[in-house]
């Protein structure tokens, strides 16, 4: 167990990096009916993980041609200092991802924080005539997804600390609902709501660096109580 008590996992997509990476790679490289499968994939059709390797399949651009999309890709400027104050406080991050492997590390890399532990979904060049393939090492029995993130939470738990999520969007509802206190961002602060889930709703990592010495020392207040009971600190 850490010293500290506690371990983070923390989304990638829309919480650490600004924008969704395989949105702005199929923005600009996917070939036609990747739209068709994200669909799917809202309608509950398909999983995510069927989902994003159909739309890797689809993805048309050199090895350069991605590494420079990458450089154009940028994360929230607080996570390094972040990440600076978990060290500080023996709290370990791991990036639990539905992402892409290759493009966090070579956005990671351009910070010094492609060492961070990481589960995510494997690109990789694939056989002509596609360019692409995805695999999920990190998939799960009976979870559609491709990292499957409660898997991440179980693993977590087992070395006796509490857990904390970082995230912000339909990725992380299953997870959210297993760990000890989240702070949310997006779709997922609606969710935490919907289900009395404990959790303080942040906009960045601005916010997360103010919220994690109070989560740790128990003066943290959850959002849930404030909502749905008198107000109620962490034990």
């Amino acid at each position: 167990m850490s010293v500290s008590g506690w371990t983070i996992l923390c989304d990638f997509d829309g919480t650490i990096s600004v924008e969704d990476v395989i949105d702005s790679l199929l923005d600009r490289f996917g070939r036609p009916g990747w739209e068709v499968l994200e669909q799917d994939w809202r309608a509950g059709r398909i999983g995510s993980r069927e989902c994003m390797s159909g739309q890797v399949d689809l993805l048309q651009m050199t090895r350069a041609e991605l590494d420079t999309h990458l450089a154009g890709l940028w994360i929230d400027h607080a996570f390094p200092g972040f990440v600076a104050k978990a060290r500080e406080l023996n709290v370990p991050i791991r990036i639990v991802s539905d992402g892409l492997d290759y493009a966090i590390h070579q956005i990671l890399g351009r910070y010094g924080l492609d060492n961070l532990p990481l589960a995510a979904n494997h690109l990789s060049p694939a056989q002509p005539p596609k360019q692409w393939q995805l695999t999920s090492p990190f998939q799960a029995d009976g979870c559609r997804s491709g990292t499957c993130k409660c898997a991440c939470v179980a693993q977590a738990r087992a070395t006796g600390a509490k857990t904390l999520l970082i995230g912000d969007g339909a990725s992380d509802f299953c997870a959210a609902d297993r760990v000890d206190f989240v702070f949310a961002k997006h779709r997922l602060i609606e969710h935490c709501r919907a289900t009395g889930i404990d959790y303080v709703p942040i906009t960045g990592f601005e916010d997360a660096l103010e919220f994690l010495p109070k989560l740790l020392d128990g003066s943290l207040t959850s959002h849930t109580h404030h909502e749905h009971a008198p107000a109620f600190a962490l034990s």
